[in-house]
């Protein structure tokens, strides 16, 4: 059977997150029912990450395998004319069978999105993260400089997970101020539970003021969730994109150039 590669964009603001869940709406759930709306067949579909509740994606990547003669073109026109308006696919692609969504990924790279000024937002309010008090974004960046490489990244997951291997290669993690508006780019192999959030908490903290930036240090090697920041709001968090590169048939593939500050995706 066809392995198929989705890339997604979706509002995550209606949504009870990426994963099925009993009696609430998730973006897993409302793909695989626009999968049977085209071929009434039902089918699981994977996920490259479980984004959360209230979480929004530019480029997530999915995976499905069916019996069915389509060529992407197909499969994009017919997916769209059945999903809502919160969630679009943006490309289809026929893979080797050795595909995974998940487990074939080599990186993501999310961004989080700070407003950082007085008034709160009236656009904006569901897609950014409003601080009201003036951050200071060169701290930020020397205290993210400190979380950068392969660490044990504990102290920034949130419980419970099922999730036994918390060493993570972050390979890079910055804050880019663009006038009132602030973006947290993070980019690793691979994410804990609610990770990026809970850095970009902690380094909230570091802009305002109340944590010095030096401080990243000794809470990564703590390896205690209590002893870093709040997590941030899942509303200013978004998935831009997964990488993948795999050698089927001598063919690499990816979704597009590995530069982390790429945004072209």
């Amino acid at each position: 059977m066809p392995t198929i590669k989705l890339i997604l964009e979706y509002d995550g603001s209606a949504y009870a997150g990426w994963q099925r869940q009993p009696d609430q709406p998730t973006i897993q759930e409302t793909i695989e029912t626009a999968i049977e709306g085209v071929t009434q067949i039902h089918v699981p579909v994977i996920g490259a990450g479980r984004t959360d509740a209230g979480v929004h994606a530019i480029g997530q990547t999915a995976s499905f395998r069916i019996d069915r003669a389509m060529t992407p073109y197909e499969w994009t026109r017919a997916l769209n004319a059945h999903l809502p308006d919160t969630v679009v696919v943006r490309s289809v692609a026929i893979m080797p069978d050795e595909f995974h969504a998940r487990h074939s990924a080599k990186g993501k790279l999310y961004e989080y999105r700070l407003l950082n000024r007085g008034e709160r937002p009236a656009v904006d309010r569901q897609y950014c993260w409003h601080i009201h008090k003036p951050l200071d974004d060169v701290a930020m960046n020397r205290a993210a400089a400190a979380l950068t490489g392969s660490h044990d990244f504990s102290s920034f997951q949130t419980q419970p997970t099922d999730n036994d291997d918390p060493v993570c290669h972050l390979q890079h993690l910055t804050v880019v101020r663009e006038g009132d508006r602030l973006r947290v780019e993070a980019y690793a192999d691979r994410f804990l539970k609610q990770m990026v959030r809970s850095i970009v908490g902690t380094l909230v903290e570091v802009g305002q003021g109340k944590r010095p930036p030096d401080s990243l240090t000794t809470i990564l090697n703590t390896r205690d969730r209590s002893a870093a920041g709040k997590t941030a709001p899942p509303q200013g968090l978004f998935l831009i994109r997964v990488d993948y590169e795999c050698a089927a048939g001598g063919i690499k593939i990816k979704n597009c150039p590995p530069e982390p500050h790429h945004r072209g995706c």
